[in-house]
């Protein structure tokens, strides 16, 4: 497993119709922050923005402290979503339902905070840095949570440029579609 490096131009999402199954993977695969949502033991669904790496097998990464929620949670019962955010207008962003596990590998725990820490900056770390980000990690009690996508669901966006538009602004529904279904149905 090889983590994606950081997309410069994140994929856009069509306004016009809705997302073909490819392309949900690509925009999953380009953007870098999401809502991390979990069910909670009482009360409604907490969410909170994370930054994520996806991987080569599309497994999607995200580290957390081990004592904070989001691990709990995941050690409790490893279905979550992930709500993923177009950082540009018009703003989209698309729903991942994914099986998450808390992965003991350290190397691809430091692996993704170097990872997280480019997206956050914009620009690499130099590796002289690792001992220092792998000793934060272990300080703060880091773990990996490798959460593997099963389903997507999309709302394209409609947007209104302005208010004095002509146009009738439409909207559509979207259904979830699993994670691997292909752009056309096999035809008998």
């Amino acid at each position: 497993m090889r983590l994606l490096p950081l997309c410069r131009d994140p994929f856009q999402a069509p306004t016009d119709r809705d997302m073909l199954p490819s392309e949900r993977r690509e925009f999953v695969r380009t953007h870098r922050t999401c809502i991390f949502g979990y069910g909670r033991q009482s009360d409604g669904p907490a969410m909170s923005v994370v930054y994520y790496v996806p991987a080569d097998n599309d497994d999607l990464l995200v580290a957390t402290m081990g004592a904070r929620a989001k691990a709990k949670a995941v050690a409790r019962n490893g279905k979550i979503s992930l709500c993923v955010l177009d950082e540009t207008w018009p703003f989209s962003y698309l729903q991942v339902y994914c099986d998450a596990v808390i992965d003991d590998d350290g190397e691809t725990l430091v692996d993704l905070m170097m990872a997280v820490a480019e997206r956050m900056s914009g620009e690499p770390l130099g590796p002289e840095l690792r001992p220092m980000v792998k000793a934060l990690g272990e300080e703060e009690g880091r773990v990996l949570l490798r959460c593997r996508p099963y389903a997507t669901f999309v709302t394209p966006p409609r947007h209104l440029q302005s208010n004095d538009q002509d146009e009738k602004l439409t909207h559509w529904v979207s259904a979830s579609m699993p994670w691997d279904a292909p752009d056309k149905p096999d035809l008998p």
